[in-house]
């Protein structure tokens, strides 16, 4: 006979009528009606600043808003900065907003950060897109607390996701744990956590990338590289951004083995994180890539340093295509595959040390990054090619 813990006989002894039904499991509450996007930041905006002023004076710094998913900087989300900064001074007078320094964040301010985007009509960032969620956070730099949070929806119609100079030049997208480590303290925190340390250690470096980015897009190139230099040199220093501007302004200044150099760093940065995503922009419907120069003049450059990085790490590759959701979605499934084989065959070329260690693979329209669907500059990053390590070349 099996004998029971005395725990086990009192718990086998109550009936299902001794035991209370458990209480029902309250159903999550229906996201915020979207309104109009003007709207949505005045919102957010009051409600965050409010709850920061009831103490007294306070200086707030804004780490620029970002897309919460691609952690690109839009014309939306500076937009979006610009209005917060507007209804601190018109509303807040014992808030005073100061630019995103490395001087400022020494001071230990406030510092917001936010997060814009495009989300169905559950608030995921998947399927039909129908609005912007839009989330607002306010950490205390010198208690390491979040003290402000708030979260709206905002209604599509007039947002401009364009993403900013330095994002739209870019020429890869890769996870970056220090751009998930901001989203991550908008998202997943609520008034009372501790921000993120992940994103407490890399403020400093931050706060040079963003001057750095608004320099680029000012086309100061020579002060922006000097400013990505710096903040490579942190301890926060390696993060795809960083590589992603050597690269751009190396390339502005015309000093092409260095620029050269510096996409091999970029290459080198996806190996290691295993995902790189790299812009290749083909021709509507086909295996080729646009004529126009300006876009595809670095690609001959951009294949042969990911083949020759990827041979000299004895990496075995995958090459997986992307495409937007224009079209059927068989053609499209089709067309990822094609070109995905394309690019498989062009590093092969380059490389042939890596014949054999590479396959091919497409997605179709299923895994967009931005999934807006305008099929532009807006969304370049849904028609991507993806390069991933993977354990064995079969």
């Amino acid at each position: 006979m099996r004998l029971f813990p005395l725990a086990s006989l009192v718990l086998l002894a109550l009936s299902s009528c001794d035991v209370p039904a458990p209480a029902p499991t309250a159903a999550a509450p229906p996201p915020p009606a979207p309104v109009p996007f003007a709207q949505a930041v005045q919102n957010a905006g009051t409600a965050v600043f409010t709850q920061a002023a009831v103490d007294g004076p306070k200086v707030v710094v804004i780490d620029p808003l970002v897309n919460g998913v691609t952690g690109e900087q839009s014309a939306s989300t500076r937009a979006l900065g610009a209005q917060l900064t507007d209804l601190a001074r018109q509303r807040f007078p014992t808030i005073k907003v100061e630019p995103f320094t490395a001087a400022s964040v020494a001071a230990s301010p406030l510092v917001m950060v936010g997060t814009f985007t495009p989300v169905n009509a559950q608030n995921q960032p998947a399927g039909l897109r129908e609005a912007y969620r839009f989330c607002l956070v306010l950490g205390d730099l010198k208690t390491g607390k979040v003290v402000a949070k708030s979260v709206a929806r905002a209604l599509p119609a007039g947002i401009d996701s364009t993403p900013v100079r330095a994002f739209a030049d870019s020429p890869a997208w890769s996870d970056d744990p220090a751009v998930k480590a901001y989203i991550n303290t908008c998202q997943a925190t609520k008034v009372g956590d501790p921000i993120p340390p992940a994103y407490l250690n890399g403020i400093i470096t931050a706060a040079m990338v963003s001057q750095a980015i608004d320099a680029y897009d000012a086309g100061r190139f020579a002060e922006a590289l000097d400013l990505y230099t710096a903040a490579r040199g942190t301890p926060a220093g390696d993060q795809l951004r960083i590589y992603n501007g050597l690269y751009l302004t190396r390339s502005k200044l015309n000093q092409r083995a260095q620029a050269q150099a510096a996409f091999g760093d970029v290459v080198d940065y996806g190996l290691r994180s295993n995902r790189l995503a790299v812009k290749l922009l083909f021709r509507p419907a086909s295996t080729a890539f646009v004529a126009d120069p300006a876009i595809s003049g670095s690609y001959d450059m951009w294949l042969r340093e990911i083949a020759t990085h990827s041979a000299t790490a004895g990496a075995c590759l995958q090459v997986t295509g992307h495409t937007s959701a224009s079209g059927s979605a068989a053609l499209n499934e089709r067309l990822s595959v094609l070109r995905a084989e394309y690019v498989k065959g062009r590093l092969e070329q380059d490389s042939t040390a890596l014949r054999g260690h590479v396959v091919a693979a497409g997605q179709g329209a299923q895994q967009p990054l931005v999934g807006t669907g305008a099929d532009d500059s807006t969304d370049a990053l849904d028609r991507r090619v993806e390069f991933k390590v993977i354990p064995a070349c079969t």
